[in-house]
């Protein structure tokens, strides 16, 4: 199984590199297909997910579709998951990612495409990928699903969690002193990263992908 975890996307030539890598083919020569459903109920602006998408053409792929899988049948986004090298899984609110990853029987269908495919996260996206959502971390740390009452379990495709937007103006609180107060009691293995890093993970073996800050806890 091979996955790419990001805070901020495809947002340097390291981070580009890895991707490459792991589909083992020129960019000229990779399908993508992008999964934006978890921002979907994100208010306001939504700047930051054009400039996620323009990251992604930036590196002159051979074709990147899109598949909202709350949007429309598994007869319609299935198609282009199986057709894609990547699937590229975007930012928002990890909840409703999740709910629809169960809702829409991805969830089921995963296991087989990750066999041939890679799997890259964004943010919410990358958090999914954790064996539950970190309920606690997420309202104090992101100060998001502040109406949740009891966790959600993720993907469970890695042993560790993943925490974006280390220094992001945009998350007050995900700074480092402020983290390892949240995280206190827990024995997980954590891994913070900011925007300019991202996890390589290949059959169980991780690989950080860095040109900015990131550290681990336990």
């Amino acid at each position: 199984m091979k996955l790419l975890l990001t805070s901020g996307g495809i947002t340097n030539e390291s981070i580009a590199r890895a991707l490459f890598d792991l589909v083992g083919k020129k960019p000229e020569d990779i399908s993508l297909v992008f999964i934006p459903t978890a921002s979907n109920v994100e208010k306001g602006d939504k700047g930051w997910l054009i400039d996620d998408l323009i990251n992604l053409k930036k590196q002159n792929f051979k074709s990147i579709d899109i598949a909202d899988i709350s949007a429309v049948d598994e007869k319609v986004w299935r198609p282009k998951f199986e057709e894609a090298d990547i699937l590229f899984f975007g930012g928002g609110n990890t909840y409703h990612l999740m709910e629809w990853i169960n809702k829409s029987g991805l969830i089921s269908l995963l296991p087989e495409l990750l066999k041939t495919k890679v799997y890259v996260g964004l943010s919410a996206g990358s958090m999914v990928t954790n064996k539950d959502l970190a309920l606690k971390i997420s309202q104090i740390v992101y100060e998001e699903d502040l109406d949740k009452t009891e966790d959600m379990a993720g993907l469970n495709l890695v042993d560790f969690y993943f925490l974006p937007h280390l220094n992001s103006p945009y998350f007050k609180k995900i700074r480092e002193d402020n983290i390892r107060e949240v995280t206190k009691g827990m024995t997980e293995k954590i891994y913070i990263l900011d925007d300019s890093s991202a996890l390589k993970f290949v059959d169980g073996k991780i690989e950080v992908i860095s040109e900015g800050k990131w550290f681990v806890i336990n």
